[in-house]
């Protein structure tokens, strides 16, 4: 009986000392935020989805109208940790060339040399990424993936950290083409962006009218990120919340288990396995955010919409009666325990 009380006092003090040194480690958060925010207007949940997808080293897919400062925000994040940026500008006849880079002669030294492409760089926006042609899309994944590019015979290791920020536009659907299921499940998070506040807007007009648009400063490096990852790694996570998990995408598979019937007709396909993963990645980070050295059940379902809107398949009747996947995760949510 001693020694396990004792076994609890040790787990309660070890998690104490994780905690503070979680504090300690995310300090730069607020910092960051704070820098983001002078340049960006509004947005909380775009920042906040692009340093998850950062800390859990995942990509993130963006969806909203023109004009809602998608750009100005990995820009931004990339100014304020001294990364490299590319934006691609995907459109039909985008070749994969143009995204990789490709094999050139040299005249000079009588050999092919490797020009590469917009893709070696530390964050990458793909702008209006279903505007891109399916070879594109497969040259992208390999990429995002296995985080190397191949050139020719040879592959080229992408630099770290390497985050792809992809956008979609909900509104012109003409000349696109459905990004692949195997594609979609690669990005961690869809993000869904909306329209500011009036207050916002007003701020947004008062600041693009300055003599100087504010530029943020640098605050962090890449290798800080690094670091960063390896701490967020060791954010606690139960034994219960992973059960917890666990049941959300399994409630997406097999409703009728979790006295979710209701659902059956609806849902063509639930979560796949790295739905869970995902998931469990982005709880943790989110518990870093923060400043936690532990994840509870309110982590996991702040981060739940965004990890599952594009992993739930609809079926035909879903779509029929304007069913959408917000819908279908928050019914799960409302049923599966709370651990």
């Amino acid at each position: 009986m001693e020694e396990m009380k004792l076994s609890q006092e040790n787990a309660s003090v070890d998690i104490l000392r994780l905690n503070e040194k979680i504090k300690e480690e995310s300090a730069f958060v607020e910092l960051l935020y704070a820098e983001m925010s002078r340049v960006i207007v509004g947005q909380k949940s775009l920042i906040e989805g692009l340093l998850l997808g950062l800390l859990s080293n995942s990509h993130i897919l963006l969806e909203g109208v023109p004009g809602l400062a998608k750009t100005l925000a990995i820009t931004t994040l990339a100014q304020t940790i001294d990364a490299s940026f590319s934006r691609i500008q995907f459109t039909p006849d985008l070749l994969p060339a143009d995204l990789l880079g490709t094999m050139i002669y040299s005249q000079k030294n009588e050999e092919f040399v490797v020009k590469k492409g917009p893709i070696f760089a530390h964050f990458i926006l793909a702008d209006e990424i279903n505007r891109a042609p399916a070879k594109v899309q497969s040259a992208l994944l390999e990429a995002m993936q296995e985080r190397q590019v191949t050139i020719g015979a040879e592959s080229y290791k992408l630099q770290e950290p390497f985050l792809v920020m992809a956008t979609q536009n909900p509104i012109e659907q003409e000349g696109t083409y459905p990004l692949p299921e195997a594609q979609i499940d690669r990005f961690m998070l869809k993000v869904i962006i909306d329209y500011p506040k009036k207050n916002e807007e007003q701020l947004i007009i008062r600041q693009n009218l300055l003599s100087e648009f504010p530029k943020a400063k640098k605050i962090l490096t890449p290798n800080d990120i690094l670091k960063a990852r390896n701490v967020v790694s060791e954010v606690y996570m139960d034994e219960k919340i992973e059960k917890y998990i666990v049941d959300i995408i399994f409630a997406s598979r097999n409703p009728k288990e979790y006295n979710l019937g209701q659902l059956s007709h609806l849902i063509s396909y639930g979560g796949s396995p790295r739905a869970s993963i995902s998931m469990a990645k982005a709880a943790k980070s989110y518990a870093f955010l923060k400043r936690r050295g532990y994840v509870i059940p309110e982590d996991v379902r702040a981060v739940c919409h965004a990890v599952m809107r594009h992993r739930i398949g609809l079926s035909y009747e879903a779509e029929a009666e304007n069913v959408s996947t917000e819908e279908i995760i928050t019914s799960i949510l409302n049923v599966v325990d709370v651990p």
